[in-house]
Formats: structure tokens, sequence, C-alpha cells
């Protein structure tokens, strides 16, 4: 069954959302210049809130989204034990071949860094490695990336978003149709 990832989140009541969804990951933004940064307070008394989740534990997996080398995963691992995720921008069959060769635990296929819009999901037939796939993902297509493609997990963010806000209507339809798949 592929797994869920709702990222973005910035407020108590996408988290209340959340655990009546149960989606098996969520994310916060810590880069200070996206539209959906949260700063480390914010985000540890949003985790407190998160059901099952309650324990000193910030971050669970550290998703990297920069042009990281396996040297700075190594080196990243030497300081933690937590699970890694490689965001990869895919726009050819190069980037492709790059994230698959990515040392990280898991990688992440995506557009770009919050485009909103699908990459050609054709440059997937071949991968051999399973992956969250991101970018463009919404409520409307996500069952068929799901049906066409069957990724490890799905991440959305601006897909579940109305005005720049979670719209939990959104969130709510954008897990029911990865799950009617299962």
């Amino acid at each position: 069954m592929t797994r869920i990832k709702l990222c973005g989140l910035m407020e108590e009541s996408d988290i209340d959302c959340a655990n009546t969804l149960m989606p098996d990951y969520i994310g916060f933004v810590f880069y200070s210049k996206s539209k959906r940064y949260v700063d480390k307070a914010t985000a540890g008394k949003l985790r407190k809130k998160v059901a099952g989740y309650a324990d000193e534990g910030m971050i669970d997996i550290i998703q990297l989204h920069g042009h990281e080398d396996d040297s700075y995963i190594e080196e990243l691992r030497t300081l933690t034990d937590k699970p890694v995720i490689q965001a990869f921008r895919i726009d050819s069959e190069h980037s492709l071949e790059a994230a698959v060769k990515s040392t990280a635990d898991h990688i992440l296929l995506d557009s770009g860094a919050g485009t909103g819009e699908t990459f050609d999901w054709s440059l997937l037939k071949k991968i051999d490695r399973p992956y969250f796939l991101a970018g463009g993902l919404t409520p409307e297509n996500v069952n068929e990336a799901v049906k066409t493609l069957d990724p490890f997990a799905v991440d959305v963010s601006s897909g579940i978003e109305t005005g720049g806000k979670k719209d939990h209507e959104k969130m709510k339809t954008f897990t029911e149709a990865v799950r009617s798949e299962a």
C-alpha cells in the first residue's frame, strides 16, 4: 500500500486534521525562505499534538532538498541514526539516474521546490528503487499516480491548500483517494 506524507503543516488545526486522517508521515518546513516555514518552537508545539508521537524527539526522518552529495549524507549519519530522504528534481533520465544512485535511505522524486506541477512520469518506467512521489499531486490526480506508478509513498503540500493554507477537506479527499487503491 502506498504511504502518505502530508507536508508543510503549519497550524494546530492542520495537526488535528492529520490526527484524524492518520497519514504515515507529516512534514514541517524548516527552510526560512519558504512560505510554509515553521520555527523550532512552533514545530515542537505542533509535534506534541501529533497522535502517538509525544516523545521528546522533534524529527523522525530528515528530508534534504539541496544538492547534497554522498559524503554529506555519510557525515550526517555520524551525527544521527535517523533515516534520510534525499529529494531530487526529475527533469530527465540523467536526473533520475542520480536519484537512483543516492546513498540516502529514501529518495523523493519531485518536479521542483514547491512548483505545484507534475513532471513527466514516463521517466519512472525503469526505476528499480522505492521512492516518494511529489510534485503537482492533488486529490484529483493522486489516484492515477498510485495506480500507474505504485510509488512507496506520495508527498503533497500545495495540492492540499486553498489560498496558501491547508484545506482540511482537500487533505481528507487526498488521503481517501490514495487509500481507495488499497
